[in-house]
């Protein structure tokens, strides 16, 4: 099998090219995303790999069929940018990696609330020049305070047990809660009047989008903190600035922003930032913006790797596991 991996990077193919060596597959990597303009790129593959900000329309699915391409490896766990409707009618097949380290992402949400809290980053920055004043970065315990998860899945959970490491009072919603964790759930309502903290660990769907709008903002608590580790749209940008600005929202951590396809993974510093929103967010003092990374560690970049490589080995001996993304998936 030769797949066509899109938006890869350096860290991709070290940790993809001896397995895809040992399963005697050949890889064909493309910088570029996968989009409408790009999929032809991989006219010789029979399968593409795509990332978080490849574009997977009904446009993009229409030509891979053409190309007699059915088969889709998601090297990450959200499936918000496949349209699958489209690949069931095509006869598509979808995989993902469902759990890849959730450590990772949790423990990553929590080093973005220490930061923004502690302002460990204007810390670190005044020490680089010999500045050791402390004046502006009082932060507060974690302990005593209540954290409020949304999303209760693998991700979810890890970042349950984080925040109750620190001390931390938490609570939780999900959609489809998990009546055999051990967690008090809460409506949304609820939620919004009681945390301190809040952190995003639910999948993009129809249901969630904007989950955190004008109108959830204005019933927060006032000095709430907001952090974001899974998809940008979960989060209506206007509303947040707006609450920042007006000092409902105390601090912000985000590892990833709903216009990010356009900048991150991408060097800007020697461009003109046209997103607005992005730039507004990024001159704010209590807010910390890092470029999706949350997921990148050793551990789970092997995972990533090695759950693909199972995926397609799957897929040729027609023997498919439970990593299939159907049609009946967009609202799970």
């Amino acid at each position: 099998m030769k797949i066509a991996f899109y938006d890869t990077r350096p860290y991709d193919m070290l940790w993809f090219d001896p397995l895809l060596k040992e399963a005697d597959m050949e890889p064909q990597y493309i910088e570029n995303r996968l989009s409408c303009d790009t999929v032809g790129y991989a006219h010789e593959a029979e399968a593409i790999c795509m990332f978080v900000n490849d574009v997977c329309d009904k446009a993009v699915v229409d030509r891979l069929a053409e190309m007699n391409i059915h088969l889709i490896l998601l090297r990450c766990a959200g499936f918000n940018n496949v349209d699958l409707k489209a690949c069931a009618k095509k006869d598509i097949t979808v995989m993902r990696v469902p759990a890849y380290s959730p450590s990772s992402v949790a423990e990553y949400a929590a080093a973005l609330l220490l930061s923004v809290n502690r302002k460990i980053p204007k810390a670190y920055t005044r020490i680089r020049d010999f500045n050791f004043n402390i004046d502006g970065l009082i932060g507060w315990d974690m302990a005593g305070k209540t954290a409020g998860i949304i999303g209760t899945g693998k991700i979810g959970q890890k970042a349950i047990q984080i925040f109750r490491g620190f001390g931390m009072n938490v609570i939780a919603y999900d959609l489809y809660p998990n009546k055999d964790l051990d967690v008090e759930y809460v409506s949304l309502p609820e939620m919004y009047a009681r945390a301190d903290v809040i952190s995003l660990h639910c999948p993009l769907t129809p249901e969630t989008k904007y989950i955190i709008d004008r109108g959830a903002i204005k019933r927060m608590k006032k000095n709430v903190y907001l952090i974001n580790t899974s998809r940008g749209e979960l989060i209506e940008t206007t509303a947040l600035i707006d609450g920042i600005n007006s000092g409902r929202i105390g601090g912000v951590g985000l590892d990833v922003y709903e216009g990010e396809a356009d900048y991150f993974y991408e060097n800007w510093s020697d461009k003109i930032m046209k997103d607005r929103d992005l730039a507004r967010l990024i001159t704010f003092p209590n807010v910390i913006i890092t470029s999706h990374m949350a997921y990148l560690t050793s551990d789970a970049l092997k995972q990533i790797a090695e759950v693909t490589i199972e995926n397609a080995e799957a897929f040729m001996k027609g023997q498919l596991n439970g990593n299939v993304v159907a049609e009946s998936d967009i609202h799970a």
